[in-house]
């Protein structure tokens, strides 16, 4: 049962009416069969009884027999066909959508040290296995193991020896596959893992196009991607070359039970021990049943092969999401209590613990690495805590619902990210259900009404994927204005200035002194001069808060921060001489 569990990526009850149906039709499929040996047995007749005339009557039922069970035949592998193929790609769809919505409920952490290739692949790769298991695989293999099981029964019955003959290879054909799964398994794994590296170092070559063409990096310099594909073209040549001799060995077995019933038949034939017709029907019988058999051991080794990919998607489905069914309070102060966190055990943060009230503005300021986009992340609970408890009013997040604390959240990126679709639309990503007043109010504050009622469509223009089709501080104004439309209470800010030009900052500082008004603001800060107003400055270094304060009062203290702040305004001045 774990086995179809796993290819059909925990749903195996989508097996149900293929398997039916398939096996259904091949049952009629033995039909014509059994006719065609109830003909053979009437024209046998009339030669084994000299003078006895032919039974025309009962060769044209036979026929009409035939001929109607070959109709019913057709009649049951069309639904057979639908169920498969609808089976197969309905199992995808709410698989591949099932997936998405757990991906989004597990923590940035875990997600972070899975590669995008390998979750992308997972995504369309192992589903598209999933897919061709269901559909091509588990039914037709379960199906065709029904004729032999049947015929067996059947005849024993007529002759016990004959039956013994025809399947006393079997056994050792299922023995051989079956003892070689581990070796499927290791291979299929390895073919696996070389297939995910090829995906992430294409994605890597595409991602970084610019860089490789800046730097020259073209053509056999470029060896990465190159070693990747033939890695996999490596393992791809091993599963194949291993695996066949064993699946031909394996039919080999099964299809010389056919030569050893004959040789058994002749024997007993000769000596007076088996009529003709019985031969007779042994071999019309014979001869098709080791084809399903055939195909049922041929797409054994595949479906083991298709199975290791399902079990990829059941094990990622069952990593466990973020946990909390808490509705958050109505407070809405934050506090970090002796907080220790880290990425890959190397800790970013070290037992700290700091306040920000409600409504209150608290800027983040320190050098790369501090740790301050760890404390933002951190507030929208993206990650929990190692040690210690990040609070929303008093409360610890871990046992708030994650999904109602992200509605009370509101942040703009420092690297923003637009998806493929509308402005319009992505600027209501921040409120489903805006009106087209409310997004362009939005995008008033926000600055960039101007600029997007210059497009060809206005807020029907479509964004490239990432927003590659606008400027950096194009898709930061519309990143503020999905802010803007959200109007929630905690306001979360990476440094949402930094890809603006002069011309636009103003204008902009002004959208968020909009954005944050009676608001719980945490913002990073590179540009000192833009938090000089804040209710407190919580100055990091090397993960810890080394001094906090109002601009002034740190400014007086000569420490961490007044030397960033200088050095500000020294290099405020510099400029670039030949």
């Amino acid at each position: 049962m774990s086995l179809l569990h796993n290819i059909t990526a925990g749903q195996p009850k989508k097996l149900i009416k293929p398997v039916l149906y398939t096996t259904f039709a091949n049952l009629m499929a033995i039909a014509p069969f059994a006719l065609l040996v109830g003909g053979a047995r009437l024209i046998f007749e009339s030669f084994v009884h000299p003078g006895a005339p032919l039974d025309v009557v009962g060769l044209w039922w036979v026929c009409g027999g035939m001929a109607a069970a070959l109709i019913v035949l057709f009649f049951c592998e069309v639904p057979a066909y639908r169920a498969q193929f609808r089976g197969a790609y309905e199992t995808a769809a709410e698989g591949r959508a099932q997936l998405a919505e757990h991906l989004r409920k597990l923590s940035l952490g875990y997600l972070n040290r899975r590669d995008p290739g390998d979750l992308a692949n997972m995504m369309m790769g192992d589903f598209t296995l999933v897919e061709h298991g269901i559909s091509h695989l588990v039914p037709q293999m379960l199906g065709a193991l029904v004729m032999p099981v049947l015929a067996l029964a059947g005849l024993s019955i007529l002759d016990w020896r004959m039956a013994a003959a025809m399947f006393a290879a079997f056994p050792v054909a299922v023995v051989l596959v079956l003892f070689t799964s581990r070796i499927q398994r290791r291979l299929g794994a390895n073919h696996m893992r070389a297939k995910i590296d090829a995906a992430n170092r294409l994605q890597e070559y595409l991602n970084g196009i610019r860089v490789i063409k800046a730097y020259n990096m073209t053509g056999e310099r470029f060896v990465r991607l190159e070693k990747s594909f033939k890695e996999l073209m490596r393992h791809s040549i091993r599963i194949e070359g291993l695996l066949g001799p064993i699946v031909l060995s394996a039919i080999a077995l099964i299809r010389a039970g056919l030569t050893l019933m004959v040789i058994v038949g002749v024997h007993l034939l000769l000596g007076g021990k088996l009529e003709v017709m019985t031969l007779v029907t042994f071999l019309l019988i014979g001869t098709r049943i080791f084809d399903p058999l055939t195909t049922a051991l041929v797409n054994y080794a595949e479906f083991r092969y298709h199975e290791q990919a399902g079990e990829r998607i059941v094990q990622l489905l069952k990593e466990p999401g973020m946990t909390g069914g808490v509705l958050p309070p109505e407070e809405h102060d934050i506090e970090l209590r002796q907080v220790t966190f880290g990425y890959n055990e190397q800790s970013t943060l070290k037992n700290i613990s700091v306040q920000m009230p409600a409504g209150s503005f608290t800027a983040l300021v320190g050098p790369s690495g501090s740790g301050k986009s760890t404390i933002l992340r951190l507030a929208a609970r993206f990650y929990d805590p190692v040690e210690g408890k990040v609070l929303l009013g008093g409360q610890d997040m871990r046992s708030m619902d994650p999904e109602a604390l992200l509605r009370k959240v509101s942040m703009v990126f420092q690297d923003v990210y637009l998806f493929q679709d509308t402005i319009g639309n992505n600027i209501r990503f921040g409120r489903s259900g805006a009106t087209q007043q409310q997004v362009e109010e939005a995008a008033r504050l926000a600055c960039c009404h101007e600029f997007i009622m210059k497009l060809p469509q206005g807020y029907d223009t479509m964004v490239g994927e990432g927003g590659s089709t606008l400027s950096g501080g194009e898709k930061q104004r519309i990143s503020i204005a999905r802010a803007i439309l959200k109007n929630a209470p905690i306001v979360l800010l990476d440094e949402a200035t930094a890809s603006l030009d002069p011309e636009n900052e103003v204008e902009i500082q002004r959208a968020i002194d909009h954005l944050v008004q009676g608001r719980t603001v945490i913002v990073i800060a590179h540009r000192l001069k833009t938090i000089k107003n804040a209710d407190n400055i919580i100055v990091l270094d090397n993960g810890q808060v080394v001094e906090q304060g109002r601009h002034h009062d740190l400014l007086k203290r000569e420490g961490l921060y007044a030397r960033l702040w200088n050095l500000q305004q020294q290099t405020g001045g510099w400029s670039i001489t030949s």
